[in-house]
């Protein structure tokens, strides 16, 4: 795993919009790795992102001792990149995230609650998209604060938002609460894995409250399914 720098975020400057249509759930307990999500396969949606047409000016690098070789990809509603996982404990304190679990931890999230709240990694399934830079600037894609994301690895389907920024030039980053639901082991100093991750970022999506993971999921089956009749 890579040699960790500070994740970057940035305080939300107001509420996020309540998608159009989509009921607000209360957030759901953690549920376990091997629970289905949604109705839409692994192995549907990794059909339709065996190619790239790349949007990003240049490519990213999964750890700081690595090249960059991964790029920011294009298809129709949403963007696509094959990565690693790092796992991100910054937001709200808990006994699974805070300076005694992660040395890089850091008590606030690019996005956050309802309630003006930091997220919480080890409850909520979130992704860190790098910070706007030359490479790639996530907002000008469509890409938002609470926007759904497909997290795909080893033949499961986590639905996540996006909820916090990292470093301009690394990518593949997701929450505790991701790689758990995964199978992934959530250390936030030790686990992670390697490769394997892929990530579609659903644009113009948004989900409301940005911590209700079930609402996530029912966004996210919905666009999985548009995703999979668009490409």
């Amino acid at each position: 795993m890579r040699s960790r720098t500070l994740t970057l975020t940035a305080a939300a400057g107001a509420a996020l919009l309540a998608t159009a249509a989509l009921p607000s759930y209360a957030s759901g307990a953690a549920r376990p790795a091997s629970t289905r999500e949604g109705s839409v396969s692994a192995a549907d949606l990794l059909a339709k992102v065996t190619s790239c047409s790349q949007l990003s000016n240049g490519k990213y690098r999964t750890d700081d001792e690595t090249s960059a070789s991964v790029p920011v990809c294009g298809k129709n509603g949403a963007v696509f990149w094959k990565a690693d996982m790092d796992v991100d404990c910054d937001g709200q304190r808990t006994s699974k995230c805070s300076e005694d679990t992660d040395p890089w931890y850091q008590d606030d999230t690019a996005f956050h609650q309802s309630n003006g709240k930091p997220l919480k990694a080890d409850s909520l399934p979130y992704v860190v998209v790098p910070s706007s830079s030359s490479i790639w600037n996530y907002s000008g894609a469509g890409i938002k604060g609470g926007g759904v994301v497909a997290v795909i690895y080893n033949n499961k389907v986590e639905y996540a938002v996006v909820g916090d920024t990292g470093p301009t030039k690394i990518i593949g980053e997701a929450s505790y609460a991701t790689a758990k639901a995964l199978g992934i082991d959530p250390d936030p100093e030790t686990g992670g894995t390697g490769s394997g991750v892929t990530y579609i970022l659903f644009k113009n999506s948004q989900v409301s409250p940005i911590e209700s993971h079930s609402a996530a999921v029912s966004l996210g089956d919905q666009l999985a399914k548009q995703f999979i009749r668009n490409n």
